[in-house]
């Protein structure tokens, strides 16, 4: 175990080092800039095409299986997790304050890139033998690359179902579990059994049901965490000026140790930012276009349009939130990292009940990203397996969550770790060739243009 683990170790350093990071913002830039910044600029045009697709509109009907609305809070479900609580406290720990200021960098490109995984994964997506829509970043690699790519959307298949059952199932049951131990003293194999049943029995419903649930409890969540954030900033009100200045001014000046704080160079802060903003979001991973496949919409880029609100609300939202906290309270130099960071800064502000709000937080996020992630392997397994391999998939997904809520899972982490940056590697390269139809089609979108499903774009 020693030498695999040491294995890993060395693989995650290069697979997440400096050239990865180079390559999620530069990928993400070029997609902003060749699309003129429309993310940005169209951000409440998302918004209001998201309010609109709660219910499927007249003309749409037929077209997938789920709203538009529902598909974004599937990938929502799946990305807003213990990033937005543990993540951005290590970011801080790790890379001082300026990290934030590049987590929120690495959002604004992100939306660039979610945007066009969504349009490419609607373009290009399929009917499976069950009759239900199925697309990604497999699909627009072997259908928008040709055959002579399908090796990479299989090599991208393999990552994302092996890294479901890591980031997105036992590394996140056993976040709760830790988390639900310390805090209410439940044991750990209690806490894996409720999250292994309640998961079972959505899970094996399939998208639809897991798309209704998270419908539901994404909005709800998020909505219930944001606002006891913002309590906890009206509080700490008179010290946001300065966490605001200590954010701005350490994204580009190293910061001094102080206290349990070791003090961070400026390339620590963009590479925790970047990396810590990257796992949060999932922009350039290639995960989120598989929700999105299944969208009940007949154009490209109005599911774009609609899949870029996820980083958006993810990162620049939520993180934000978690981050001002953690930086307007007096415990962010005081040694402490991860979800146990930010617990001491809510129960600063909120004593005896902000440790409660965020084992709660941290109890729903983590299981919901479990349902996402549940649905993404399940897609990369049956891309790899054919339809009749999802109920196996599903079994041994959910027999997983109690395994990771009762097993120490270092090694896990650090395998979650690498195949996680493995999927964002076929995808960023599919998402750089197919640059010239995201643009095209988003183009002819806005020019009032019908596109027709599967429609030949060279023209």
């Amino acid at each position: 175990m020693e030498t695999l683990t040491g294995i890993f170790t060395a693989v995650e350093n290069v697979v997440w080092g400096p050239l990865m990071l180079v390559l999620l913002l530069g990928v993400g830039l070029y997609l902003q800039l060749g699309l003129k910044l429309l993310p940005i600029r169209k951000l409440g045009m998302g918004f209001s095409l998201l309010w609109k697709g709660r219910v499927t509109q007249k003309g749409e009907e037929g077209e997938g299986e789920v709203s538009p609305f529902n598909a974004l809070m599937t990938s929502l479900s799946a990305t807003i997790g213990t990033g937005n609580i543990a993540g951005v406290a290590t970011a801080i720990f790790l890379g001082g304050p300026g990290a934030v200021f590049w987590m929120w960098i690495t959002a604004l490109v992100g939306m660039a890139t979610k945007f066009s995984e969504a349009v490419l994964a609607v373009r290009y997506r399929e009917v499976n033998q069950a009759g239900d829509h199925v697309g990604g970043p497999m699909y627009y690699i072997r259908n928008g690359l040709g055959k002579k790519w399908a090796w990479m959307g299989g090599a991208f298949a393999f990552f994302g179902a092996v890294a479901s059952f890591g980031i997105g199932n036992t590394v996140q049951s056993n976040s709760v579990a830790d988390g639900l131990n310390q805090s209410l003293g439940l044991p750990y194999w209690i806490t894996g059994l409720v999250i292994m049943v309640l998961a079972g029995a959505v899970i094996l419903g399939g998208i639809r049901r897991i798309a209704k649930v998270a419908g539901k409890l994404v909005p709800i969540m998020a909505i219930a965490y944001i606002t006891a954030g913002i309590v906890v900033l009206i509080i700490n009100a008179e010290q946001i000026g300065a966490a605001f200045g200590m954010i701005f001014t350490h994204a580009f000046t190293p910061i001094s140790a102080a206290g349990g704080f070791a003090g961070a160079a400026v390339a620590k802060a963009i590479q925790f930012g970047v990396a810590r903003g990257v796992f949060s979001n999932e922009a350039g991973l290639g995960s989120a276009p598989i929700a999105h496949a299944a969208a009940q919409t007949k154009d490209p880029v109005r599911q774009g349009l609609v899949a870029m609100l996820g980083t958006f609300i993810d990162t620049i939202v939520v993180c934000s939130i978690t981050a001002l906290a953690i930086l307007t309270s007096t415990h962010w130099t005081g040694g402490e990292t991860g979800a146990a960071l930010t617990t001491m800064a809510f129960n600063e502000s909120l004593p005896g009940v902000g440790q409660y709000i965020v084992s709660f937080a941290l109890a729903v996020f983590a299981f919901t990203t479990i349902l996402g992630w549940a649905f993404y392997g399940e897609k990369c397994f049956e891309f790899l397996f054919g339809v009749g391999s999802i109920k196996v998939y599903r079994v041994v997904y959910i027999l997983a969550i109690m395994l990771g809520a009762i097993a120490p899972l270092n090694f896990v982490w650090l395998m979650a770790s690498v195949f996680n940056a493995l999927m964002a590697i076929p995808n960023l390269i599919a998402l750089a060739l197919l640059s010239p139809v995201v643009f095209s089609l988003t183009k002819r979108y806005f020019a009032g243009e019908t596109i027709l499903p599967g429609e030949d774009l060279k023209r």
